[in-house]
């Protein structure tokens, strides 16, 4: 680690191959957590390059625990996080909202590192059991038609770096990994990341796979559709930039989407929300991500998904959808 910190805080980049072994060697535990610290403060100070982010996300992938969900034809929608903007989770309600429409979802999300609660936080605050157990996640999803994937369980690296990452308080290259890297290998994957420059990595990564991709990025540095600006969307076939008008919205102020100060507090909003209590810019900005997916899985525009996606929110099925997840725990 010596050499290749000296390296790094040299401004050099790391192979793909070094970048693997590096992620494979905190996976078993060969680096103190000065070490781990130290290099991960390198990528708060220089973007990652790509040769480096496919090391990493391949190490992750090949060190994961995996899961087999390719019975169900799922998709995954995740943010990076570490925007700095304090939105509520509107990743994890679009999630449930996409549930809600019938469509077979695979969440992958972890605690908040750079935000107050991130999809974790609130899923165990509504009582929703984390677990690798395939058996489990599968009648999740039968019954549900979504389970959760929460990453310490499945990435023998993330756990030794979670509490490092926690002290730091700040954004890492882990937080740059999450959407690429879910357990179960999901055919469609909707991705939120905090940069443009980190979408066109994503694009540039995931055209290389067989996945079904849209990488999402709001233009005024939010990971998700903000609704406060336009999107730039990355896809399988080109490129394009959404605007409120595409889902026949208008442009939202930045403080009517923003989050708790405490994970208590992000929960409320969240349950508020889902009870058909929301604010007209919250539900707009949960069922305009949740639109995009829809709008994936059942190739129709992005109108009609915005629709399907506000019925499943507001005639509760998207809280029933919660309600069904909770009771596989019991």
């Amino acid at each position: 680690m010596k050499t290749l910190l000296h390296r790094l805080t040299n401004h050099e980049t790391l192979s793909k191959a070094e970048a693997y072994d590096l992620v494979t060697s905190i996976s078993n535990g060969a680096y103190n957590p000065s070490q781990i610290a130290a290099f991960l403060t390198v990528y708060m100070m220089r973007p990652v390059a790509i040769a480096e982010l496919s090391g990493f996300r391949e190490a992750l992938l090949d060190l994961c625990f995996k899961i087999d969900l390719s019975e169900f034809d799922t998709i995954d929608l995740c943010g990076t996080g570490g925007d700095g903007k304090d939105t509520f989770n509107i990743s994890t309600l679009a999630s449930l909202v996409v549930a809600g429409c019938g469509i077979k979802v695979a969440k992958h999300g972890n605690y908040g590192v750079s935000s107050v609660s991130g999809s974790s936080n609130v899923m165990e605050a509504l009582g929703v059991k984390f677990s690798n157990d395939e058996s489990h996640l599968k009648r999740c999803i039968d019954k549900a038609n979504i389970c959760i994937l929460h990453a310490p369980l499945f990435h023998p690296a993330m756990k030794n770096a979670a509490p490092i990452r926690k002290e730091l308080g700040v954004k890492t290259f882990f937080n740059l990994l999450g959407p690429l890297v879910n357990p179960s290998f999901p055919k469609n994957q909707l991705s939120g990341v905090f940069s443009l420059e980190l979408a066109r990595m994503y694009a540039y990564l995931l055209q290389d796979t067989s996945i079904n991709f849209r990488v999402l990025h709001a233009l005024d540095e939010y990971d998700e559709i903000s609704l406060t600006g336009n999107t730039k969307l990355i896809a399988n076939d080109g490129e394009t930039v959404l605007t409120p008008s595409d889902f026949g919205l208008q442009k939202l102020d930045p403080e009517s989407i923003s989050g708790g100060k405490t994970v208590n507090e992000a929960v409320s909003i969240f349950s508020r929300i889902l009870n058909g209590q929301g604010t007209s810019a919250q539900n707009s900005v949960v069922c305009a991500n949740a639109a995009v997916a829809i709008a994936m899985m059942r190739n129709i525009s992005d109108q009609d998904a915005f629709e399907m996606a506000s019925e499943s929110l507001l005639s509760g099925k998207a809280l029933q959808t919660l309600q069904t997840l909770q009771r596989q725990n019991q």
